[in-house]
């Protein structure tokens, strides 16, 4: 029998991958960060041959749980069986030498690297090999993903592939270690319409050939679709667990957030305030074409408007220029040419209007994750001449608008002197969107606010907009969930092949809203 040793230099039993094990059992699990309850006693089990959601709000503890069961966080108590085995999995290693394989929602590529390159990096090298030969070491991954369909172009360097592609290079990555136990950690997160189902294709297939799959999501029409099973947890706590055919949408959320949620839907009063063209328009581009990172166009001559109080919605799948116009949009980026007006005089970011920017990744471009919460809430406030003191800052008031800002927007966090970094992420959203909006902003740029946020943080995110907007702010929307679009925008247009077209989703169906998405119309459809 083949021995692995933990930490604590004892031996644990290896558990090779193989169809006789039939679950793996977590009992009791427990895990706190100071007063902060990550994991009170849950109990969870994965069976064989089954797809698992592990449901829950932001920061109820569903990823926590799995970075224990792959080895990346130790528990302060309770035990994990494999096949009714006890095992100590001390690092990520020790997990896959048990079958066990985490494909994270924040990829662990170098993008410089080329598909080959980070998949060798990732290989099992024996310490004797005194050779080292990238292309046979990603051969194995290269072939599972060859057998799920995928035709991974070795040399292509990842930084130039799409995120739907990159996942794929992951997946190849935790399949090429002969993993059991597979656990996927928000895996739709990053993807849109067609990835997504393609995902789900992959997820059945390795779970007819079968593999246990840990699902985790906060979306619940996922889990009624892909999972088998259910488990919901809250604030730390296992609520339940049930078969998927013994549940329905508005119990699992009941479960979730331990009451009937607040919908996603805009409120009533969203329809009653929507602008009037007759006013002048607070912002205008005329003629804007803008350039991408590599010198291409990615807008190419396109005006429109933006009135006092309204949400303007700005759709399209990602890639189609969406980031560099919201860059232009704050003044991160200079067009190649065109216009920009607010009101009637040229447009100057950072002197006039008062600017709120909520970038599309919040982790890269939106918060410096090893400063604290506080700190991060106060980049824009320092500036404020009600702050300062001559050369110097009002730390007292500042702590104090630190702490109104928390209360206020519900960041839910034990100490404003904690890293942002040690949130939960849709309390990291949370900070992003109070250090946009607390000032009153009047142009507001928001790039997918929501995007990975669970129901109740989604919710509040709109809310803060459409509370924005009431006072007459004047919002861009950019986002690839139409439904968002439909609830909050005044006016949709579409981004694809360079052009906006202006689209009406109350109107269209999903074939026509398909077609532009695609880019099969060079104009407006009819």
């Amino acid at each position: 029998m083949n021995l692995a040793r933990d930490t604590a230099g004892s031996k644990t039993p290896l558990v090779a991958p193989s169809p006789t094990i039939s679950s793996v059992q977590m009992q009791q699990i427990a895990k706190r960060y100071g007063t902060t309850v990550a994991l009170d006693a849950v109990d969870f089990e994965l069976q064989a041959g089954e797809i698992h959601a592990l449901l829950g709000e932001n920061g109820a503890g569903k990823s926590t749980l799995m970075h224990v069961l792959s080895g990346m966080t130790q528990p302060d108590a309770g035990t994990v069986r494999i096949n009714n085995v006890s095992v100590h999995i001390g690092s990520p290693r020790e997990a896959r030498r048990l079958g066990i394989a985490m494909v994270h929602q924040h990829f662990t590529l170098v993008p410089a690297f080329t598909v080959q390159e980070n998949l060798a990096l990732d290989a099992d090298i024996s310490l004797h090999t005194l050779r080292y030969r990238a292309e046979e070491a990603a051969k194995p991954a290269l072939n599972q993903a060859a057998a799920l369909g995928w035709q991974l172009d070795p040399h292509a360097r990842v930084e130039d592939l799409p995120v739907g592609i990159q996942q794929r290079i992951e997946i190849a990555k935790a399949l090429a270690t002969n993993a059991q136990w597979l656990i996927f950690d928000e895996p739709t997160a990053v993807l849109i319409g067609e990835e997504i189902e393609e995902l789900f294709r992959v997820l059945r297939a390795l779970r007819d050939s079968g593999k246990g799959i840990v699902f985790i999501t906060h979306k619940l029409p996922e889990v009624m679709a892909i999972a088998d099973r259910v488990t919901v947890l809250r604030r730390g706590h296992k609520v339940a667990t049930a078969p998927i055919h013994q549940v329905h949408p508005a119990l699992l959320a009941q479960w979730m957030v331990g009451e009937a949620p607040a919908t996603q839907r805009a409120p009533e009063s969203h329809s009653i305030s929507r602008p009037l063209h007759t006013k002048t328009p607070a912002f205008r581009a005329e003629n804007l074409t803008v350039l991408g990172d590599k010198g291409e166009k990615v807008l190419e001559n396109i005006s429109f408007e933006v009135y006092p109080g309204e949400i303007f919605g700005v759709g399209g799948v990602d890639g189609n220029g969406q980031t560099e116009l919201a860059e232009t949009l704050v003044g991160l980026r200079s067009p190649q040419s065109g216009q920009l007006f607010w009101y009637e005089g040229a447009f100057q970011p950072g002197h006039s209007p008062r600017i709120g920017y909520i970038p599309q990744d919040r982790r890269r471009h939106g918060l410096a994750l090893t400063m604290t919460v506080e700190e991060n809430l106060l980049f824009e406030a320092v500036k404020e001449a009600k702050y300062r003191i001559g050369p110097f800052l009002r730390r007292a008031a500042l702590h104090d608008l630190a702490e109104t800002l928390i209360r206020e927007f519900d960041i839910r966090t034990p100490s404003a002197k904690l890293p942002a970094s040690a949130l939960s992420g849709g309390n990291q959203q949370k900070i992003v969107v109070a250090r946009a909006l607390h000032h009153r902003a009047e142009w507001i740029v928001a790039v997918n606010p929501v995007r990975g946020l669970d129901i109740n943080a989604t919710q509040f995110v709109h809310t803060q907009l459409l509370n924005a907007k009431q006072r007459g702010a004047s919002i861009v929307l950019i986002s690839t969930d139409l439904d968002e679009l439909a609830a909050l925008a005044d006016r949709t247009v579409i981004l694809s092949n360079r052009q906006m077209h202006p689209i009406d989703l109350t109107q269209r169906d999903a074939t026509q809203i398909g077609l532009l998405l695609g880019g099969a119309f060079t104009k407006e459809a009819p």
